[in-house]
């Protein structure tokens, strides 16, 4: 019986490691494009994020290689910053955009980065970072758009909608995060 578990264990931890169907990794991944900050600019509301706004995301390497995550939200109910720390792994090759990260102990769940781009918002190459990323899970229920600045351009937002839409993601759920608005020169 307890190697049944055992089994059954290992399966489902290399389940949640997974490509959704239909989702394929950006490949020539260059991570040192993509460590630093990014604002979610679009999500599908999950339990760990719901109710949470200004949700940004940070990203630095760790000494074992991986890569050290620092997700951070605001709960107006609670009038409080919630953060969450977690560590990433390629699942293989690191020019391949599929990682896997844990936010508790040695439970992994998919970070598939399937579209990328290096124009700012404001149209502007910055060949230094990555300037947005189209991010799934193992499945289709976990869809995320992130930026360098919390707010993007309509063109890019009906982009990810599109192509998230062509895969089969629930686009019609997805959730708009509110960063406070910035500030602009007199």
């Amino acid at each position: 019986m307890s190697k049944l578990i055992s089994l059954v264990f290992i399966v489902l931890l290399v389940a949640c490691t997974k490509l959704p169907s239909g989702v394929e990794a950006v490949q020539s991944f260059d991570k040192t494009k993509y460590l630093g900050k990014w604002y979610e600019i679009a999500r599908l509301d999950q339990r760990f994020e719901a109710g949470l706004s200004q949700v940004s995301a940070e990203y630095s390497l760790r000494d074992d290689g991986g890569i050290q995550v620092v997700n951070r939200g605001y709960s107006a109910a609670d009038g409080e910053w919630r953060e969450a720390e977690g560590r990433a792994y390629f699942v293989g090759e690191e020019s391949t955009a599929h990682l896997k990260v844990s936010f508790f102990g040695p439970f992994y769940s998919s970070y598939v980065v399937f579209d990328l781009g290096l124009v700012s918002a404001d149209g502007d190459a910055e060949p230094d970072q990555y300037q947005y990323a189209f991010v799934s899970g193992y499945n289709k229920d976990y869809l995320w758009l992130l930026a360098r600045t919390p707010v993007v351009s309509d063109e890019l937002i009906s982009r990810f909608v599109n192509k998230a839409r062509s895969l089969g993601f629930d686009t019609g759920s997805l959730l708009y995060v509110k960063h406070p608005k910035p500030l602009t020169a007199k």
